[in-house]
This record gives structure tokens, sequence and C-alpha cells, in this order.
């Protein structure tokens, strides 16, 4: 039972309850392994809850409030439940109820790809970093593939130097293996013909799209949700640099991100419905 006063990052009955049944089955499948040395001693709600609370408001672990579990413990969570793929599969069952509520297929057949060069902080190592020399930003890029709704099928973390056609051709080959329903991949004129080759080798058309010349001012071209998936990376204070040591911690960030945008997006709320009255007088109620 939460006894505190909420954030405007907590999860919602309604949106927690789109996520519980994976957690529940996590932690029941370790006690049958005899993993744990003894009964739970925080909710995973709360633990859930302080996750998205850094990454929205993108402060350290140990800047976590002290009215959550111990920084430490959340941050364990949040490293086991990216290396045994817990979070990535909750971010997938998401997109599927998201896909089939707006009237689509569970899997796509049209997928867009674009990269993104963000600085990073202290904690990158040296060289999981590098230089993009077109936009001039020392760091990391993201390298991510959505449907046309924007939201995301597959994402790389390399080093900002890595060129968009390395990190194209990778995404192609996981787009093929984890979407194999995908037989249209939007790009723009960054990414050259060795994008297009791989896709041909994986059955899949590879389209160039580029904005008509002379056009000014948005266009919604067919490119345009990928930019849009970026925008919602970026309300994401975490997201604005990457902070993570491990580019694969880097992921998992983008992934509880996108969790927070779906589970929202799922139930039609933008701040929490379940606030009280007395909430609202400083009084501490039970979620």
């Amino acid at each position: 039972m939460i006894n505190r006063l909420p954030y405007a990052t907590d999860l919602s009955d309604a949106r927690w309850a789109l996520i519980e049944p994976v957690l529940s089955a996590w932690r029941a499948g370790r006690a049958e392994a005899g993993l744990g040395l003894a009964d739970p001693v925080h909710e995973l709600r709360e633990i859930v809850n302080a996750i998205l609370y850094v990454n929205r408001a993108g402060c350290a672990w140990h800047l976590l409030p002290h009215d959550f579990p111990p920084y430490k413990t959340v941050y364990g969570y949040y490293a086991a439940w990216e290396k045994d793929g817990t979070a990535e599969a909750i971010h997938d069952l998401l997109r599927a109820k998201v896909r089939q509520q707006a009237g689509r297929a569970a899997q796509p057949t049209t997928a867009i790809l674009d990269a993104q060069s963000v600085k990073t902080s202290v904690n990158p190592p040296e060289a999981t970093q590098g230089m993009d020399n077109a936009k001039k930003i020392k760091g990391r890029k993201r390298h991510i593939a959505t449907d046309t709704l924007g939201l995301l099928l597959a994402v790389l973390v390399t080093a900002a130097s890595v060129h968009d056609n390395a990190g194209g051709k990778a995404l192609i080959g996981e787009l093929s293996a984890a979407h194999q329903a995908v037989a249209r991949v939007w790009v723009d004129s960054g990414y050259k013909r060795a994008v297009a080759d791989e896709g041909a080798a994986h059955g899949i058309d590879v389209q160039v799209y580029s904005k008509p010349a002379g056009l000014k001012g948005f266009h919604a071209t067919p490119r345009w949700p990928v930019e849009r998936t970026f925008g919602w990376f970026m309300l994401h204070r975490r997201l604005a640099r990457d902070y993570e040591t491990l580019p694969e911690r880097s992921i998992s960030m983008i992934h509880w991100t996108m969790i927070d945008n779906m589970t929202r997006r799922l139930t039609g709320e933008s701040t929490p419905t379940w606030r009280t009255d007395s909430v609202t007088t400083g009084e501490l109620t039970a979620a």
C-alpha cells in the first residue's frame, strides 16, 4: 500500500493494470526459481513509479526523493529488467495494444528510420562516444525505427561518430528478424545505397523521401512520425543527454519513455486521475 503524496509521474490504477501482470509474473518466476532470499519488501508499482520519476525529471538515481524505495534497490530492478528483457517485453506488449486501439494490425508493414545525436554526461566511457561532425555534437547517436504511428520498433545506441548508413543497416536486420511483416521502410536522403541494398537482401523496399525543393515551414511528410518520436523523447529530461554508462541502459531508458507514453495513450490520461481532494490539502492518501 502506497502511503505518500503523489507525484505527477506516478502510475494511475488504470496505467498500472496494463503492466502489472508482466511484473507480477516476473516476480513469481524468480520466487519459483529460488532467487529471492526473503519476501519482497517493496511494491513493484513503487519501483516503476521511481523509474518513471527519474525518466521524466532527469535526476540522478541517488537524488530520488526519500519516499521512494532506496535508489540502489530501484536501479537494481531497472538493470535486471533491462538485462532479462522484461522492460522490452512490457514495451512491445503496449505497442501492440496501442496499434490495435488505433485500428491497426499488431504487426506493422511499414517502418521509418532516423537517427538523433545527443551529448553525453561524464558517465559514459570515452570508448562509447564519438563526434558527429555534421551536427557538431560529441556523444552518442540513437538509431531508431518506428511504425507510422511513431511507435518504436527497434533502437540502437552507438557512438555519435557511427554513420547513419551503418546504423540503418543494423536496424534493417533487427526489423527483418523481429517484425517480419515489414515490407517497406522510409528514410531521408542521408541514407545511402548501402541501406537500400541491405533492405533488398531482407525483402524490404527502402524508399528515400525528401521535402520538395522550395517548400518552407512544417510539412507532414511520410517521415514525420519518427521526428515526433524524437520530440516525445525530449519531453523526458533523462533523454535530453545520454547519462547512462552502458549503451544497453540507454536503450532501456528509451523503452521506459515509450512505456510512459503508451500507458497514457491507452488510458487517455495526461495527468494522474486518482488524486483526491485530501491530497490537495496536504494530507497523505493511499493509492
